[in-house]
């Protein structure tokens, strides 16, 4: 019998869910938390990224990330820089590129414990049916 819609949508969650909770328990013992260590990988990845573009890939609001931003200047995570007009950019300090990298080995080793069980293509199929699935229209 093939599963329904619901129960495929449902073991997605169940997985997100899952690493979820492990990341933020584990990336706690290297002082970041999930959305933190997103932030700093994405700016990483994206130097020039606005406040607005880092609040869309890390599924925030502007607010809750202009709010995040700021208490990660705090920490010495990330610095303010200037940008062409009134627009504020940041970048990752040398603490947030040590902090980024410390959470991205946290990370592989949260997602090799479920995603790690896949053969490559597996993986690669996997992830080629999710970006189908994520599509619009």
């Amino acid at each position: 019998m093939n599963p329904s819609l619901q129960d495929v949508g449902l073991a997605v969650k169940r997985l997100q869910w899952r690493h979820h909770r492990e990341a933020n328990r584990r990336l706690a013992e290297v002082g970041l938390s999930l959305v933190q260590w997103d932030v700093l990988r994405h700016l990483a990845a994206r130097p020039d990224a606005s406040l607005h573009d880092l609040a869309v890939l890390t599924f925030q609001t502007d607010q809750s990330m202009g709010a995040l931003a700021g208490r990660m200047v705090e920490r010495g995570l990330l610095r303010r820089r200037d940008a062409p007009g009134r627009a504020v950019r940041h970048e990752v300090t040398e603490e947030g590129e040590r902090a980024r990298r410390g959470g991205a080995h946290v990370m592989d080793e949260v997602l090799s414990r479920s995603l790690g069980r896949l053969t490559p293509d597996e993986l690669a199929t996997l992830r080629r049916l999710l970006a189908k699935a994520d599509r619009d229209g």
